[in-house]
């Protein structure tokens, strides 16, 4: 069985030497079919953006890689299955995986899944992040009201994809990318 404690405790230390912070790891993949072969996903983003470039994730992914591979080759096998490394930006529509996400998109709406139910039976929640108590997470739930749980409670979480928080998305600075060639302009035929 995969260790993500494990993975997570070697890649972290790679992410943070380029300066990133770790999102989230993730290993999915169908276990039950010999042949497929899993995923282990890296998201990490770039503390003043909160995304990565592609040049970002290459030099990410290289440094991961390389880094697994010396453990294999010094005689630690962190993943027993063959599988494929992905590394990515978290998107506009990030998973919320840090208590850190439920103070910094406070305002925002969200889609929650809990372990345990809360309020009236529910553990699918839809509504709007509204801030932290401590290491609570406050939530204002669209069918509950407001409802509290620990970042422990919670199964999975992602923003949900709005004009408000495309707006509030800082861009992407792409000043340091090579310049790229544009499509000439049509010009008019001039008919004699």
């Amino acid at each position: 069985m995969t260790n993500i404690a494990r993975i997570i405790e070697i890649v972290e230390p790679e992410v943070k030497a380029l300066g990133f912070e770790l999102v989230r790891v993730r290993l999915f993949g169908k276990s039950e079919v010999g042949d497929e072969e899993h995923t282990l996903q890296i998201m990490a983003e770039r503390p003043d953006t909160g995304q990565l470039i592609m040049e970002d994730c290459v030099v990410l992914s290289h440094r991961i890689s390389d880094r697994i591979d010396a453990l294999e080759e010094a005689g630690e096998s962190l993943i027993v299955e063959a599988y494929r490394l992905e590394v990515s930006s978290p998107g506009i529509d990030r998973p919320l995986t840090r208590l850190k996400d439920y103070a910094d998109w406070v305002g925002h709406e969200a889609k929650i899944n809990l372990i345990n139910p809360v309020e009236g039976n529910r553990k699918a929640l839809a509504g709007e992040l509204a801030g932290l108590e401590g290491e609570t997470v406050l939530f204002d739930d669209k069918k509950s009201g407001r409802v509290t749980f620990t970042l422990s409670d919670i199964h999975s979480a992602k923003l949900v994809l709005t004009d408000r928080l495309l707006a509030a998305t800082k861009p992407i600075d792409i000043g340091d990318v090579d310049e790229f060639d544009e499509a000439d302009e049509p010009t008019e035929v001039q008919e004699d």
